[in-house]
């Protein structure tokens, strides 16, 4: 597997405010992330999106909330960003959005509710971020599954959905900590890496779009501080939760 490209540093981000570096940078920095060619690009007419992950993503759902659009039902994080602008700005579009992230789970787990939680909602977009929960539970939780395993798992998933649904299109978050979050210590570094690179690589290989979350962080980093973004370093706050959103659309837009 060919490691991870770094994204291109900018200096101008070390001078200038968030809003108008860090925010204007981020359609630059999801560019980098996709340079391959033949990807398929997500249609911003319209349509049904789902999400689907962890407790990034669930961030508190009502899980009895289901239906399409509810906002109770699209939790307090990323999600919640991501509908709010998407149904405020396209009136004419007729969006349905569905979060079905649930928190604690692992690739297997998500294959486990998959034919429920993804394949009768018949989406044609799916978006999800997994992969902490397969690094982080196998330091403290006793989980025995390591990236091979991850890997695998999620390629089954993926291809099990094209399958089905052959003119999905796919966004793929990349598995991310940030740095000097409280849960975060030194394994997470070379730990949560080759995870990271399985993300990418397995988004290259289903013609998704990838979404580089721990590098987006690792930028944010310069303007502010863990406590600031992602308190833990896996959770992040309000302000982290709107910066995951507005990298999110930028690779949705292209």
């Amino acid at each position: 597997m060919p490691p991870s490209t770094p994204l291109p540093r900018r200096s101008f981000l070390k001078q200038a405010a968030l809003a108008p570096a860090l925010l204007a940078a981020l359609p630059q920095l999801v560019a980098a992330a996709n340079p391959q060619k033949g990807r398929s690009p997500i249609p911003p007419n319209g349509g049904t999106i789902l999400f689907q992950g962890d407790s990034i993503t669930d961030a508190g759902r009502d899980k009895g909330r289901y239906y399409a659009n509810d906002a109770s039902g699209m939790g307090a994080g990323y999600v919640h960003h991501i509908v709010t602008q998407m149904l405020g700005r396209n009136p004419e579009q007729q969006y349905h959005f569905y979060n079905r992230g649930i928190s604690g789970n692992k690739v297997f787990q998500l294959a486990d509710r998959w034919e429920e939680d993804c394949i009768q909602l018949r989406p044609d977009v799916l978006s999800i971020l997994i992969g902490v929960n397969d690094y982080w539970h196998t330091l403290s939780f006793g989980y025995k599954g390591g990236v091979d395993v991850y890997e695998k798992d999620l390629r089954a998933l993926l291809g099990r959905t094209k399958e089905q649904l052959p003119e999905i299109r796919l966004l793929i978050g990349e598995p991310f900590y940030v740095e000097g979050g409280t849960a975060i210590d030194e394994r997470w570094a070379e730990g949560l890496l080759p995870y990271r690179k399985a993300a990418r690589q397995i988004s290259q290989d289903f013609g998704a779009v990838f979404i580089p979350y721990h590098s987006i962080f690792t930028e944010a980093l310069e303007q502010a501080p863990a406590s600031y973004w992602c308190p833990d370093g896996v959770h992040p706050s309000l302000a982290g939760s709107y910066l995951m959103a507005e990298a999110w659309l930028a690779g949705f837009r292209g």
